[in-house]
């Protein structure tokens, strides 16, 4: 019999710690408290507590009551700064943006206050096991830890973790399961609801150190999925647009595709460029369409704007987004998916056409990549002068060294952007800085990131909202979403001032503007964004729903119908100037082409043209009236998932360079 009832105390407290905080933040953040997660909570809160009260071991007396204090604090602070990061960006933070980007964080400072405040109950609930430790420290530890104990824990991490390695096999391995998501997929958020903050956090320093690709599991097993007949989500079109009938072409126009070399690839000797050359030969591209080549030679102005959305747009609060819906080409089933790395992802994906992988920054890691497709790259080589600008800090998410690699002239606040010191700052400022700057080079090509839609929504935290409060005064919706309206107002100003300024210098015939989110608007709380709604805003598909706008004064106006992504943004802006490009290469489609809709999410959900899969609720709902069967969900499930796996190794293996230099050799 071991003795030392102090020791076995000081081990079972460890162990409560660490199961009290993991489910003080699925209580917090899960949709689903009595999942899986629960199993592999449990049997992780064994390990660690083992492994902590092993390592205590080694100390003696006061020295091991001061490590295990400092080891309870920072327990407590690694899940309070969790429950913060995920109520301000609905994600979790991952070792890679802690150490690039953690200090930056602190730029938002209302927002950070707020977060604490309102989630106030669960931050005090981890604040528990810190006070027991100190109030008891005395009880809790003794001046020493008998060896056989130390041994014994050493033995029970191992034991329970083998047990839990055990339970994944056992558990299915469904797209996302504890299986899939341990071995085979990054994604944070899914991971900590299905294996626990810790068990997720150790992946995710290991995938970090070693390097890790996404895998396609070629068992996939989706026998347990449940379909459903159902019609797609309600929507609203805006007034005064004309429905215009899907683009056909009477005679073949040809495809979008480059010449390469596949098979010349294939025998490079570099086993990822050869599997991907592999994958990349099966792919159907795009045919060009009577919309190819629609803007060739006109100026193109691209607009990432930082959490806009349908909601925003109103004939009397801003008339001139209004103006550029109406107007424009609008796209009543777009969706804007929210990924990893919140703004720094959207751009990814809008601007590469590429899906991020988990757990890094991946337009930051693209700066050293060949980027061919991207549109600086792409319409500097027809001799347009592309530019940057961004109204926030040039060196945030490392911008200063990606977006010089995607052909712009960067220009952000501290490298020549000069603005007035606010939060956020003026979009409407931004455009008025500007416009001078290109306006008169013939033709041009300027990418606008905005701020001023930022986050927090409060009259008191954020400078545009406040700016613009009298115009929301005696709108019918609580305070966080005037203030979120407010902020916005400054975009719609700014785009009234280009307007006039692309007017003054006759370019704006041959201008077009195209107008994305980032991400939907996370600030804002489910309920918030269902009282912009009117409805109950669904969450798993509907809460990503948004607005693409194309606009260009001298064009018809255009209702598109057709399920679309941000992913598909790229290829149909690249499609619509006639720019030369290979639509097999990117993982969305020109939407304008014949090609099936594929939407998919973060949580690898799905949208086609006759099918919805939710991956939260294991169900496929037919929204058309075909016969679909689980063999068709399995399919696009894999395709999802290879979608996913592909752009990893795209990112990692610098695979557009092969792809470039291939061709220039032939």
């Amino acid at each position: 019999m071991i003795k030392g009832k102090k020791n076995l105390l000081l081990w079972l407290f460890f162990f409560a710690q660490f199961l009290w905080s993991e489910l003080v933040l699925r209580a917090f953040a899960s949709e689903n408290f009595f999942g899986i997660g629960l199993l592999y909570i449990f049997l992780y809160s064994v390990v660690c507590s083992a492994v902590v009260f092993s390592f205590l071991g080694i100390f003696r007396g006061k020295k091991r009551r001061i490590i295990g204090g400092i080891v309870t604090v920072l327990t407590m602070l690694v899940y309070e700064s969790q429950v913060v990061y995920f109520y301000i960006f609905h994600t979790y933070y991952t070792f890679f943006s802690a150490a690039a980007n953690g200090g930056k964080f602190l730029q938002f400072f209302y927002a950070l206050i707020d977060a604490i405040f309102k989630s106030g109950l669960y931050f005090l609930a981890l604040m528990i096991p810190p006070a027991i430790f100190f109030v008891f420290i005395k009880k809790l530890t003794s001046k020493n830890i008998r060896l056989a104990l130390c041994w014994l824990a050493v033995a029970t991490a191992v034991v329970f973790h083998m047990a839990a390695y055990g339970c994944l096999f056992i558990t299915g391995n469904e797209p996302l399961s504890p299986y899939d998501l341990y071995f085979n997929t990054s994604e944070i958020a899914m991971s900590f609801d299905r294996l626990g903050l810790a068990a997720s956090m150790r992946l995710d320093l290991k995938r970090l150190i070693t390097g890790f690709s996404e895998k396609t599991d070629e068992n996939m097993d989706m026998s347990s999925i449940e379909i459903v007949t159902g019609d797609t989500l309600s929507e609203e079109v805006p007034e005064k647009i004309n429905e215009e009938a899907p683009v056909e072409s009477s005679e073949p126009l040809g495809d979008n595709v480059l010449e390469i070399d596949f098979d010349k690839l294939i025998e490079d000797g570099n086993s990822t460029v050869s599997e991907l050359s592999e994958y990349f030969k099966t792919i159907e591209p795009t045919s060009k369409n009577e919309m190819t080549g629609l803007f060739e030679g006109k100026n193109l102005i691209f607009i990432v704007a930082e959490s806009f959305s349908q909601y925003v747009i109103d004939k009397d609060l801003t008339p001139t987004l209004y103006k550029m819906q109406t107007e424009g080409m609008t796209f009543t089933n777009f969706y804007n998916p929210i990924w990893g790395v919140s703004t720094s992802d959207g751009e990814y994906v809008a601007l590469t056409g590429l899906i991020p992988k988990s757990g890094v920054w991946s337009l930051y890691r693209s700066s050293k990549n060949e980027l061919p497709f991207v549109l600086g790259n792409s319409l500097a080589e027809l001799g347009y002068t592309c530019n940057a600008y961004h109204n926030n800090d040039y060196t945030y998410y490392n911008r200063n060294i990606s977006h010089p690699n995607l052909g712009y002239n960067f220009i952000g606040c501290g490298n020549g952007l000069t603005m007035k010191n606010t939060w956020p700052r003026s979009d409407y400022d931004m455009v008025d800085i500007t416009t001078d700057l290109f306006i008169n080079d013939e033709p041009f090509h300027t990418y606008y990131l905005t701020v001023s839609g930022h986050l927090n929504y409060t009259f008191e935290g954020n400078a545009m909202a406040t700016k613009n409060r009298a115009l929301v005064a005696d709108l019918p919706y609580s305070s966080a979403v005037k203030a979120y309206l407010s902020a916005n107002i400054e975009l719609d100003r700014a785009m009234e001032l280009l307007l006039e300024r692309l007017e003054e210098s006759g370019k704006l015939d041959d201008t077009v503007i195209v107008i994305t989110a980032d991400h939907y608007p996370y600030g804002l709380k489910a309920s918030e964004i269902s009282e912009l709604a009117g409805h109950d805003v669904e969450t798993n598909f509907e809460l990503y729903r948004n607005t693409l706008i194309v606009y260009n004064s001298a064009t018809e106006p255009r209702t598109v119908t057709k399920s679309c992504s941000t992913l598909d943004i790229l290829p149909t802006v690249l499609n619509l100037f006639g720019i030369e490009y290979d639509s097999r290469l990117l993982m969305g489609t020109d939407i304008f082409s014949d090609t099936d809709p594929l939407v998919l999410f973060v949580n690898r959900s799905w949208i086609t043209g006759d099918a919805m899969y939710n991956s939260k609720t294991k169900t496929m709902t037919i929204t058309s009236g075909l016969i679909l069967d689980k063999d068709y969900a399995l399919s696009i499930s894999e395709t999802v998932s290879k979608k996913f796996s592909v752009s990893a190794q795209i990112l990692d293996s610098d695979y557009y360079r092969a792809v470039m230099e291939s061709m220039e050799q032939d």
